[in-house]
């Protein structure tokens, strides 16, 4: 699938189009995937489910340093360069764009439109150069994924992370075709904790599905207050695992875990 995908985006590229890019998968998606009927689980505090969206940098794998790790490198030499400490206060659950924008903000600089794309596409490349060195799948993540998957509860991906980003580490953790949907930082106009982005991944798996999933019944999991955020404000539940901030601050969640562990063994309605 990943190799139609791939396809996919040439013939996409070539037209300029991004959501011919977007179209284009789903068509290649719909006719690999299963059909899902309805399927309800109960997860964590038996919350009630029948598709689940995951966060994925702090839910599925830890590259939160990493990606500050490439934010300083580009920043670094232009004097904007900020503490880990800020980077969880402030800028941990921003995509991209609002990051550098608010790094450039904080130093009373400006930015115009062409240098914050070549900033991200540096950013972007940076990431691909730190991941080479290995990516770690936080406890129980894997095997959630796998046991949902193969109960066809309907999944996806909803992050403030580039699409080059994901991609990779999908493919190394064995996850790339796990997931019927991915809405990244490219498909949004705004980041987290907007919700823009999880209406989006709830539209764009009931259409897939061809079922009208209910916002009541779709889980999203996360592990930042601007995430939770993000969630609640598009009308669906929370579980937030305590992987980048402490339970305290998650409180705004319907569930706070310490480990994605304690899901995997959800039971049907």
């Amino acid at each position: 699938m990943v190799l139609l995908w791939k396809h996919c985006d040439k013939v996409a590229l070539k037209s300029q189009s991004l959501w011919q890019t977007v179209r284009l998968r789903e068509t290649f998606s719909r006719k690999l995937s299963p059909y899902f009927g309805e399927t309800m689980i109960l997860l964590g505090n038996r919350l009630q489910s029948e598709a689940v969206i995951f966060d994925f940098d702090g839910v599925i794998v830890d590259t939160e340093p990493l990606h500050y790790k490439s934010f300083q490198r580009v920043l670094e030499p232009l004097e904007l360069g900020f503490s880990w400490q800020d980077y969880v206060d402030i800028y941990m659950g921003y995509d991209d764009r609002d990051a550098f924008l608010e790094a450039f903000e904080a130093g009373g600089r400006k930015i115009n439109s062409d240098d914050l794309l070549t900033l991200i596409r540096q950013k972007a490349l940076l990431f691909q150069d730190v991941i080479r060195d290995g990516v770690s799948p936080y406890p129980g993540v894997i095997e959630l994924i796998h046991r949902l998957r193969a109960e066809k509860i309907p999944l996806a991906i909803c992050s403030g992370a580039l699409r080059s980003d994901i991609d990779p580490i999908l493919t190394i953790l064995g996850l790339e075709e796990c997931f019927d949907i991915i809405v990244t930082a490219e498909d949004v106009s705004r980041s987290k904790p907007d919700p823009e982005c999880y209406q989006l991944a709830l539209d764009k798996l009931c259409h897939l599905c061809k079922i009208p999933h209910a916002k009541s019944s779709t889980i999203a999991i996360e592990d930042t207050p601007a995430g939770i955020i993000s969630a609640k404000l598009a009308g669906l539940q929370v579980i937030a695992v305590s992987n980048s901030y402490p339970p305290d601050k998650l409180s705004e969640a319907s569930f706070v875990t310490d480990s994605l562990q304690s899901l995997v063994d959800f039971v049907f309605i």
